[in-house]
């Protein structure tokens, strides 16, 4: 294993994407969440997705120095144009705007359109509960994960996030995939050379499947909770593709002609403001929500995201470790 602090792995991952060709907006937007995910502990989510920004950008999938477009779409509506480059620029550039009709409003939303995606949505959760904002984000991906009662892919890994912001504490945030695993999970396993366990994959004919291999590339992903995740993940296709005017995960996967690039697609993120729904009593209802917190913890379960803000307390200290092939491929992405 090869430790490195959290600086050190902002600047391996700047100095990757500016050797890449990355504009130095992209540069900073991405080499924050791809640290970020590294430090809570989130690999799947970490310096090790590097290899697939690289990797598709040179299959000309993304736009490297792309500059995004914010449209005022109506009252309470956002829309961002990435323009073919990666989310998390978007994102930030469309925030103020999301912010400031969700406090004006009560309620307010953004579609990012023409995005490429590769990140965990708790980024983003956390960037809008930091403003006192409760949020919902969701996003299709490629066609890699098959419905309840299919065998072939049709849905993405479609992930669901939720944040509540909470006072003196850290927020409450959830953020999962539809899939039984984020597909990330399934390649590090098959890089490792790991097994699956039960309940993750179908190989090409439909039946059961233990093999990273089979499943990613001549099989299919499962949804968990079998028709519930198979019912979420449609309603995500639906509310972040066609609601929005964009791709879902099947378009995606016809757009990327067999490229196995970092999908692209749209996202969904709605923002509500506490103090507009609650007035004077807003303090009041959001103790209330402190009990329920309390009562769950005082129950022996964990709340959601408690094992992350472990981690980044942990790596915040101490830096963090990747696996000594991971760090080789990394410097020969730097150059």
């Amino acid at each position: 294993m090869t430790r490195l602090s959290l600086p050190e792995a902002h600047q391996l991952a700047g100095d990757i994407l500016r050797h890449a060709g990355f504009s130095e907006a992209f540069v900073q937007a991405i080499a924050t969440t791809v640290v970020a995910g590294e430090r809570d502990g989130c690999t799947s989510h970490g310096l090790w997705r590097l290899l697939g920004i690289v990797a598709t950008l040179r299959a000309g999938k993304v736009v490297a120095d792309a500059d995004p477009e914010v449209i005022d779409q109506a009252p309470s509506i956002v829309r961002v144009d990435a323009r073919g480059g990666f989310s998390q620029l978007a994102f930030n550039v469309g925030l103020p705007l999301l912010a400031e009709k969700a406090k004006a409003n009560g309620i307010a939303a953004m579609a990012i359109n023409r995005c490429v995606h590769f990140s965990a949505l708790w980024v983003e959760m956390e960037a809008l509960t930091d403003l006192g904002l409760v949020a919902v984000a969701c996003n299709p991906t490629q066609a890699y994960v098959a419905p309840t009662g299919g065998s072939r892919p049709l849905f993405g890994t479609n992930p669901l996030a939720f944040g509540w912001p909470r006072k003196g504490s850290q927020p409450f945030i959830f953020d999962f995939a539809t899939s039984a695993v984020a597909r990330g999970e399934i390649e590090l396993h098959r890089r490792s050379g790991k097994a699956l366990p039960d309940g993750w994959g179908v190989d090409r004919v439909g039946q059961p499947s233990n093999d990273a291999t089979e499943v990613l590339d001549h099989g299919a992903m499962l949804t968990f909770g079998g028709h519930k995740g198979s019912a979420l993940s449609a309603m995500i296709e639906l509310i972040a593709g066609p609601l929005i005017g964009d791709l879902t995960s099947l378009e995606s996967s016809v757009v990327d002609e067999g490229c196995k690039a970092l999908p692209y697609h749209g996202e969904l993120i709605i923002a509500l403001d506490p103090q507009r729904f609650l007035g004077a009593a807003v303090d009041e209802h959001l103790e209330r929500a402190e009990q329920l917190f309390t009562a769950i913890q005082g129950q022996g379960a964990r709340l959601p995201s408690q094992r992350r803000y472990s981690a980044r307390a942990k790596t915040l200290q101490e830096g963090v470790e990747i696996a000594d092939s991971l760090y080789q491929d990394l410097l020969a992405l730097r150059g």
